[in-house]
C-alpha cells in the first residue's frame, strides 16, 4: 500500500486501486495520522482540524464515522486503529512517499559526504521526483498550511543539495540552468545563490558569478536592508581568489 501526501493525498491500496478517501474532513483525518507516523493522535486535535473551532454536538459520532469509513476506504493490510483517547494509523507493510523522501534524502548526503558526488546527484533528484505537487492538496487548511511550508523547505534544501552534488561531479550543464532557475523562484535563498556562482565559476564563467554576487547584494540590501552572509561572502571570495 502505497500512501503519497507530497502533491494531493492518494492512497494506492495493496490491489493496485486507489481508495476511496471521501471528502475534506477523513482525508484531512488520514493526512494527521500519517503526519503522526505511528504515534496515536488525540481526539481533541483531530477535531480541532476537522472542524476548525465549529465543533458540533455530534463530533464525537462522526469522528467515528469518518475513521470507519476510511478503514473500509484503506481496506487491508491498513490498520486504523482506536486506542487512548484517540486514533493511530499503522499501515503495515505500506510505504509514506514523504518517508521514502527523507530517506533518500539522506542516503544522498552521506554519498556526498563519502565523495560520490554522481551518486549523490541521482539520489537527491530520486527524492525530487516524489513530488508530484503542493503538499497535501485538498484537506482542511489549518494542517495543510503548517506542514506545506515545512515540507517546502525541505524541497528546497534537496534541490540545493542536488546542485551542490551536480557542481561537485562537473555536471556544469544541468547545474547552472538547476541554480539559475532556483535563484529566480527564491532571490533571498544565500545558499542557492552561492552555488549559481560555483556553478558558473566552475564553467569558466567568473565574470558572471561575481555579478550574480552584486545582484544578491543589492536585493538583499533593498528587500531587508541586510549585507550578504558569511556562505555569499565566502562564495565571492572563493570566485576572486580563482
Amino acid at each position: 500500500m502505497e500512501f503519497r501526501i507530497l502533491g494531493p493525498l492518494t492512497v494506492i491500496r495493496a490491489d493496485g486501486r486507489p481508495a476511496v478517501l471521501g471528502g475534506r474532513k477523513p482525508r484531512t483525518l488520514l493526512a494527521a495520522l500519517l503526519l503522526a507516523r505511528g504515534r496515536v493522535v488525540p481526539d481533541e486535535r483531530l477535531v480541532s482540524l476537522l472542524w476548525e473551532g465549529d465543533r458540533p454536538s455530534t463530533v464525537d459520532a462522526q469522528l467515528c464515522t469518518y475513521a470507519s469509513r476510511l478503514r473500509k476506504g484503506l481496506g487491508r493490510p491498513a490498520r486504523l486503529v482506536r486506542t487512548g483517547g484517540g486514533y493511530l494509523l499503522a499501515p503495515d507493510g505500506g510505504t509514506v512517499d514523504a518517508e521514502e523522501f527523507e530517506r533518500l534524502a539522506a542516503s544522498g548526503h552521506d554519498a556526498l559526504r563519502a565523495g560520490a558526488a554522481s551518486r549523490a546527484a541521482g539520489l537527491f533528484g530520486a527524492a525530487l521526483d516524489l513530488w508530484r505537487g503542493p503538499v497535501l492538496a485538498g484537506i482542511a487548511e489549518p494542517l495543510r498550511a503548517g506542514e506545506s511550508a515545512r515540507f517546502e523547505e525541505l524541497r528546497l534544501a534537496v534541490l540545493e543539495s542536488r546542485i551542490e552534488a551536480e557542481v561537485a561531479a562537473g555536471d556544469h550543464l544541468r547545474a547552472v540552468p538547476d541554480a539559475t532557475g532556483l535563484v529566480l523562484a527564491h532571490p533571498l535563498r544565500e545558499r542557492a545563490r552561492a552555488l549559481l556562482m560555483a556553478a558558473l565559476c566552475a564553467s569558466g564563467r567568473p565574470a558572471d558569478a561575481v555579478a550574480v554576487y552584486h545582484r544578491g547584494r543589492r536585493i538583499l540590501d533593498e528587500r531587508l536592508g541586510i549585507a550578504p552572509g558569511p556562505v555569499l561572502q565566502a562564495a565571492y571570495q572563493r570566485v576572486l581568489s580563482g
